[in-house]
């Protein structure tokens, strides 16, 4: 767990300034700047694109993590992976960019009357995902090499200060909207070739075909993993890209503004986990060549522990102080309180069970997923094509929380059966007792100060003593109360040097 704790910690501080940036954008910038209709646009154009990145990456991910320890050698240079992955993706995108020109105006029509602006920017699509498929598969294999850094520094830092420059550039009126849209369609091209010159950097960027010496039998196999693992690489980005695609079709482009919003903003939530997933997520893949189950269990449960605690803490703390946090934007955007919640409700399952998905898709009995991924796309569709006219942007929250919720307790059965492997522990649901009676305690104490500051710093003390004060003194994530404690001892001996 030490390399996880170190390269997660390193990921988190980035992703945070990233995020911190990312909120000057889209919490602040977006709704000085734009209106709720464009700030609708360019999130369904963000949603489009990623769409298009995963159909075009043809399941390269999992073919990563599963097969390139066994193909790893710098002095074959990996056997030629690299290049062949990306050969599989430039496919991809060939044929997705096809499929999206030659069926325009199908596609167009499902935005006629609640969308309509999406169809002057049809094409900006494009460069998004053709940018992020090159990224994913890069990103990608640097994780598998164990360098993190620099892909989450690029995506999370480099492309947000971009964006920021123009906003800048609009809010002076220096470029139009259509401009506007434009370049930032272009931005995602710079972290992809930030990638492309550090694997340069490092000499592991090798592009040659001739350099491809991965066994034909081999390939087969790839191939087949691929077929499969293919359709699991769509289920997460199916989920959060449907939403915005579906409310605006249904809704309209004010409504998928909101929603994507406040998507953004409990997105922040999941950093530490995500960190902790980036780095962990390689690690399985070893684990199953090597055969070490007990490494494997070890790593589910700390993993699902220590996002565990993050994930309630973080929640609880937002939770009791949601009217606080929501003053500060559009009154228009109150209406996306519950989305956040029944959002959340969902994710934190998704953090509770940790890297069952990793386990499961780099498992021998990975072909069996499928059904859990095709449940979830469908489901996520049909709960949508049912809610959403009636509750509206909660509607599409409610639907997606349910869908997540039926898909990681599948997941987890089916691992936890095949292959006795289980991410819980006793503690867990005394810090799950905890956080119901902190929020309980929340809920009661609602509005019982006039000025919003002194509530704001009430509620959150009131959630640290209820449920991190016990969590700490008892040691009930062993982990998270290391780390602490590793924390303030160097905090203590920063001082003591001064």
């Amino acid at each position: 767990m030490g390399l996880v704790q170190k390269d997660a910690f390193r990921t988190t501080v980035i992703s945070y300034v990233g995020i911190l940036i990312g909120y000057l954008n889209k919490g602040v910038l977006f709704l000085i700047i734009l209106s709720t209709a464009q700030i609708g646009l360019i999130n369904l154009i963000i949603s489009i694109g990623t769409l298009f990145a995963q159909l075009a990456n043809f399941g390269t991910v999992y073919v990563t993590w599963k097969f390139f320890p066994f193909l790893k050698n710098e002095e074959k240079r990996h056997h030629g992976f690299l290049p062949f992955v990306l050969l599989i993706v430039g496919t991809g995108i060939v044929l997705y960019s096809g499929l999206y020109i030659l069926f325009r105006d199908q596609i167009q029509q499902g935005y006629i009357e609640k969308s309509p602006m999406f169809l002057d920017y049809y094409y900006w699509i494009l460069p998004i995902g053709i940018s992020y498929a090159f990224f994913i598969v890069l990103e990608t294999y640097l994780r598998s090499l164990y360098k993190n850094i620099i892909a989450v520094f690029a995506y999370e830092v480099v492309l947000r200060l971009a964006l920021t420059v123009i906003l800048v550039l609009k809010w002076l009126d220096l470029i139009s909207f259509e401009l506007f849209v434009g370049l930032h369609s272009l931005l995602y091209i710079i972290p992809t070739m930030i990638l492309v010159f550090y694997l340069g950097r490092i000499n592991e960027f090798h592009l040659r075909v001739s350099t491809i010496q991965i066994p034909k039998r081999f390939k087969k196999i790839i191939f087949y993993f691929s077929s499969f693992s293919y359709i699991n690489t769509l289920g997460g980005v199916w989920v959060s890209s449907l939403d915005v695609l579906m409310i605006a079709q249904f809704v309209g482009l004010k409504g998928a503004g909101i929603f994507a919003t406040v998507v953004f903003l409990a997105g922040v939530l999941q950093v530490p986990f995500k960190s902790i997933l980036r780095v962990s997520a390689p690690m399985v893949s070893d684990y199953w060549k090597h055969r070490e189950m007990d490494k494997m269990k070890e790593l589910y449960t700390k993993v699902s522990s220590v996002s565990l605690v993050i994930g309630l803490s973080m929640f609880l703390l937002c939770w009791v102080n949601i009217d606080f946090l929501f003053s500060f934007i559009k009154s228009e955007f109150r209406e996306g309180i519950w989305v956040f919640f029944f959002i959340m409700i969902g994710r934190l399952v998704d953090m509770y069970f940790g890297i069952n998905g990793s386990i499961f898709s780099t498992s021998k009995k990975y072909r069996y997923d499928i059904f859990f991924t095709v449940s979830l796309i469908i489901g996520v569709y049909l709960l949508n094509y049912w809610l959403i006219p009636i509750w509206g942007i909660v509607g599409a929250a409610i639907s997606t929380s349910i869908a997540l919720i039926v898909y990681n307790v599948g997941r987890l059965l089916f691992v936890w059966i095949a292959y006795k492997l289980h991410p819980f522990h006793r503690n867990q649901f005394v810090i799950i007792g905890l956080f119901v009676i902190a929020m309980m305690a929340g809920h009661f104490t609602q509005g019982l100060i006039n000025n919003k500051w002194i509530q704001f710093l009430f509620e959150s003390t009131l959630a640290i003593v209820l449920f991190f004060v016990p969590i700490y003194l008892l040691s009930l994530e062993k982990e998270t109360v290391n780390y602490i404690k590793k924390g303030m001892a160097f905090v203590r001996s920063k001082f003591r040097r001064n």
